[in-house]
């Protein structure tokens, strides 16, 4: 496994604890040092222990030994970043390129290259142009994207809805159908196309994903000015099975490291053959035109932002991940400070780089410590913890005024209880008892 990001680490242990020898190679000595001590430098749940456990018993290695561990291997899998380039829709293949030279200048061995990163069409034959040019003849490529959900990772590995392998070859499918065979067993579907195929299939789940999102968050607008539940509209919408209920949840702007990155790769791989992909633009600037909707809706709610004190609670993009990859705070956090307001925070995973050096931002250690003397909380990222906050405990005899984007809690008791509540694409219970 090329690369020990969420990808590379989280599916080389789970191959490991299908009784693999497996191999995580990564550059950063530091992280290699860290998993070795089973310390995983992401947040993913359960992941800590499997790295332990198939480590201990010799069928995970973690190296930074490029040579030594392609050389033990028959299948190589890259698993490294395909970011967005900067100023660009484009998908930044670079790490993809650098990973396959390097693969191919460190045997002269028959393998076989798998592409787990997420990559456009045609990225496999750009790559067999490169080890064609290293005349590497010996080396084949073939396409098994991921569909790892952060925070539900193990799960979905284990129990995949499906594994999509890509070639243009078909004596490969039976090779990559051996490793899959205990999933496979248990009921994954074993999906085989061409390479172009795997690649695309990739693209157009997440697209067709985040538009599902977008698509409600849209609906849920109309339902605040027509006095509607949207959550009626979702589940009277999810009962049909053409649709279905999944991702029909209203919210914020959708984040983290596939959507946004895998919609602009879309449409980039939509202009290079003159396609005009205009749906999946409208979703993009959909989205992006959310995350300035509920900053302008804080606004709002508390008249000036100067001096207001507004408490977080979540800052990741969804829960169980300590991903901040596009998460919406990173746009909300940083308007709202520069506005003049105090914003504290507080997330189970603790601390965020991304708003150290920020003035008039803190992270708290706990959650009545980070409500304390609030003008506003606002309900980021529905964690468990989050779920069952007894508002009146944290701000007693005081006046509560909260934002839950994620609709964490009911109507009727926030009114019950006198808090001052708001939330995404539901009735104002005072117009609708009129």
């Amino acid at each position: 496994m090329l690369g020990t990001g969420y990808v590379g680490l989280v599916s080389g242990t789970c191959f490991a604890d299908l009784g693999n020898k497996v191999f995580c190679l990564d550059k950063n000595n530091e992280k290699i040092k860290s998993l070795k001590l089973g310390i995983s430098p992401i947040y993913e749940p359960g992941l800590d222990e499997l790295i332990k456990k198939n480590y201990s018993v010799g069928r995970l290695i973690f190296t930074n030994n490029l040579k030594y561990a392609v050389s033990q291997s028959d299948l190589i899998f890259i698993c490294v970043g395909t970011p967005t380039k900067k100023n660009s829709q484009k998908v930044d293949l670079s790490y993809v390129f650098k990973a396959v030279k390097e693969i191919a200048m460190s045997t002269k061995k028959k393998k076989i290259i798998i592409t787990k990163s997420t990559v456009p069409v045609g990225t496999g034959d750009e790559i067999d142009k490169v080890l064609k040019k290293l005349r590497k003849k010996n080396i084949d490529v073939i396409s098994n994207p991921e569909f790892l959900r952060e925070g539900e990772a193990i799960r979905d590995f284990r129990f995949p809805d499906r594994i999509v392998i890509g070639s243009n070859k078909k004596k490969y499918f039976k090779i990559i159908k051996r490793l899959y065979q205990p999933l496979i067993n248990k009921g994954a579907k074993f999906f085989t196309t061409s390479r172009r195929g795997a690649e695309l299939i990739k693209y157009a789940s997440n697209a067709f994903l985040a538009t599902k999102i977008t698509f409600i968050n849209e609906l849920a607008n109309l339902c605040e000015k027509t006095n509607i539940n949207v959550e009626d509209i979702s589940l009277g919408m999810g009962s049909d099975n053409r649709i279905g209920g999944r991702f029909l949840r209203a919210g914020p702007a959708y984040g983290g490291s596939c959507f946004p990155k895998d919609t602009k790769g879309l449409v980039s791989t939509g202009d290079k053959y003159k396609i005009d992909l205009s749906i999946v633009k409208s979703v993009i600037k959909s989205n992006e035109n959310r995350r300035k909707l509920h900053t302008e809706r804080i606004k709002k709610i508390l008249g000036s932002l100067k001096n207001k004190r507004i408490a977080f609670l979540g800052v990741t993009f969804k829960p169980n991940t300590d991903d901040m990859r596009d998460s919406t705070s990173l746009k909300m956090i940083p308007y709202l400070c520069k506005m003049g307001a105090k914003v504290n925070y507080y997330d189970p995973t603790g601390e965020k780089k991304e708003f150290k050096k920020l003035k008039n931002c803190h992270f708290k250690k706990n959650i009545k410590e980070n409500c304390e003397g609030a003008n506003l909380i606002i309900l980021h990222t529905e964690w468990d913890e989050f779920k069952s906050i007894d508002f009146k405990k944290i701000k007693k005899n005081s006046k509560l005024k909260i934002l839950d984007l994620r609709n964490l809690f009911n109507l009727n008791e926030m009114e019950n209880k006198k808090i001052e509540y708001y939330s995404i694409g539901r009735p104002n219970l005072k117009k609708s008892q009129k």
